[in-house]
């Protein structure tokens, strides 16, 4: 396995820094699992993400200590993907940063396609008896474009109040994707995470330095043709329509992620990467839902934050396709990124 030598830092955005920028306790979600559904058999994982805890100080995740279980949805090990090797290793580092203390599950399905994926985010969310606890946070960095299917489908996957549905809004840049865009899941969009040494005009002046965010141009965002506005949702942006997104966290891969992977990326790349993405910024946010408690058992938690606007950082810089983001709630970065985890509770 590959490691860096003593006093060499990787790039990319560490855990202390994702605390730093969104206000983040160290311990919180102690006991709470979040579910990852992902495609195919990622076979380094447990050791690539002790290797991750390790180089930032995180507490140890392993089966052993009951912290990590890899799951298959079927019940056999899919084949190796490289391209969703890499997905699995960015998610179980994103959920380890924002929540140290979490418990994580990795739900590999047995391909990508949407049956199947779909599957997966069955047994995350049943769990699996006598390995892996049903999750109330599941996380999803995958998406597909809409069709008018989908309205139908989704409630016999998400239509289930006090679970916390996570997705990535796409990379798509002003273009959104499914299963974000359901009505039941909370859709997750990306920002440039700069550090800025002095403060800057508007609504983040007085946030704590050195962190200032813009709506990134790569973030799914827009109106859906299809899915019905959820009654929390007020934007004129689309009047009759959902509107993606709701949140939004770091994904610009000029201030992405570090991560830390054995098993060869498509680019047989191996060791401390840097990785960019909704697929960064949806893991980090499923990781806060769960730091703030577990949801209400009749709420629906992606409506938890249209009711704490407050406590989100407003983005009013930057733009994503057609969209652009202002003062107050817009497509590119929804709400806001996190301000402390109070936007994720009742």
């Amino acid at each position: 396995m590959r490691s860096l030598t003593p006093r060499v830092t990787p790039q990319g955005i560490t855990p202390n820094d994702i605390r730093s920028a969104y206000q983040l306790p160290f311990g919180g979600g102690r006991g709470r699992t979040v579910a990852i559904v992902s495609a195919f058999h990622y076979p380094t994982a447990e050791a690539d993400l002790a290797e991750y805890r390790r180089q930032y100080n995180l507490p140890p995740c392993t089966t052993a200590n009951g912290c990590f279980d890899q799951v298959y949805a079927t019940g056999s090990q899919p084949p190796v993907d490289s391209g969703w090797a890499l997905e699995s290793a960015i998610d179980i580092d994103a959920v380890s940063a924002s929540c140290p203390a979490c418990h994580i599950v990795l739900v590999e399905a047995e391909s990508n396609v949407i049956a199947d994926m779909l599957d997966a985010v069955t047994v995350a969310r049943t769990g699996v008896e006598g390995v892996s606890p049903p999750a109330k946070f599941i996380s999803m960095s995958w998406g597909d474009g809409e069709n008018p299917v989908q309205p139908f489908i989704d409630p016999t996957y998400f239509d289930f109040p006090g679970i916390a549905f996570v997705a990535a809004s796409g990379n798509t840049g002003g273009v959104p994707d499914w299963p974000a865009l359901s009505k039941f899941v909370t859709a997750v969009g990306g920002t440039r995470l700069n550090e800025i040494p002095n403060p800057v005009p508007g609504p983040q002046r007085n946030r704590p330095g050195p962190w200032y965010e813009t709506a990134w141009s790569g973030s799914g965002s827009g109106c859906t043709q299809f899915q019905p506005k959820p009654p929390w949702q007020t934007d004129t942006i689309c009047p009759s329509t959902r509107t993606s997104v709701d949140v939004a966290a770091v994904a610009d891969p000029i201030t992405g992620l570090s991560l830390y992977t054995t098993t060869p990326t498509p680019n047989n790349e191996t060791g401390w990467l840097v990785a960019g993405g909704t697929s960064v910024a949806a893991p980090l946010v499923a990781g806060i839902y769960a730091q703030a408690g577990n949801p209400g058992p009749n709420d629906r938690p992606n409506s938890y934050p249209y009711a704490h606007r407050r406590a989100f950082w407003d983005i009013n810089v930057g733009t994503a396709g057609a969209f652009s983001a202002l003062i107050g709630y817009d497509a590119p970065t929804g709400v806001g990124s996190p301000r402390g985890v109070r936007g994720f509770r009742r």
